[in-house]
């Protein structure tokens, strides 16, 4: 990853939450003959595993990407935060100066690890309510696994395989006009925010008030 010390974000718990909050990674690997292999796997994180922590995912039987990951060869996993289009029209120096351009801006996680296969049923069940109870907190009645036929759910467990990362590094990325002079940073939070993007917004804000 391209990395500007502007925007690098080496706290562990921040990237951490970002997989949380954002827990759709796009996992590459490589197939061994320079081909590679990308599918958006949703993940959880062990905080409490490893010296950085812990991905488990899981992938359909029929997905040839695990017999490659099977074969331990270091992968990459891409988390995607929250990301904008920042106009030029949103910063005050252009009136002085006109020396500005569009950008983007965006907030990511990167981590490399070598991958562990796993077609254990009961680690597998584990990781499967692990997820499910996690996204269905928010729910008025959570569904369970439970709440499907054992038979059912045995049937689907043996089409599935896990996988475990644990993380050998890990970059991440907050790219939110932090660069810029202050009365750019507080035209680009504006311009954000009038546009909807609230989210990516707040991140901006968090650098006003500072030297910029």
């Amino acid at each position: 990853m391209y990395e500007v010390k502007h925007f690098v974000e080496d706290r562990l718990d921040v990237q951490h939450d970002l997989i949380e909050a954002h827990p759709l990674g796009l996992l590459v690997c490589n197939d061994g003959a320079g081909r590679l292999f990308a599918n958006s796997i949703p993940f959880t994180i062990r905080r409490d595993l490893g010296k950085l922590g812990t991905l488990r995912a899981h992938l359909a039987r029929a997905n040839p990407q695990w017999s490659e990951l099977k074969k331990g060869m270091e992968c990459l996993t891409v988390f995607q935060g929250e990301e904008a289009y920042v106009s030029p029209n949103w910063y005050p120096s252009k009136q002085k100066h006109g020396k500005v351009v569009p950008t983007w801006n965006y907030i990511t996680v990167q981590v490399w690890a070598e991958p562990v296969v796993i077609e254990d049923p009961e680690w597998l069940r584990a990781q499967i309510d692990e997820i499910t109870n996690r996204h269905e907190s928010s729910q008025p009645k959570p569904w369970e696994v439970d709440d499907a036929p054992a038979e059912f759910t045995s049937s689907m467990i043996r089409g599935i395989v896990g996988v475990e990362l644990e993380i050998r590094e890990i970059k991440g990325k907050w790219k939110v006009s932090q660069n810029r002079p202050q009365e750019d940073i507080q035209g680009v939070f504006s311009g954000l925010s009038n546009a909807g993007k609230a989210a990516i917004a707040d991140h901006v804000a968090e650098h006003l008030g500072g030297d910029g």
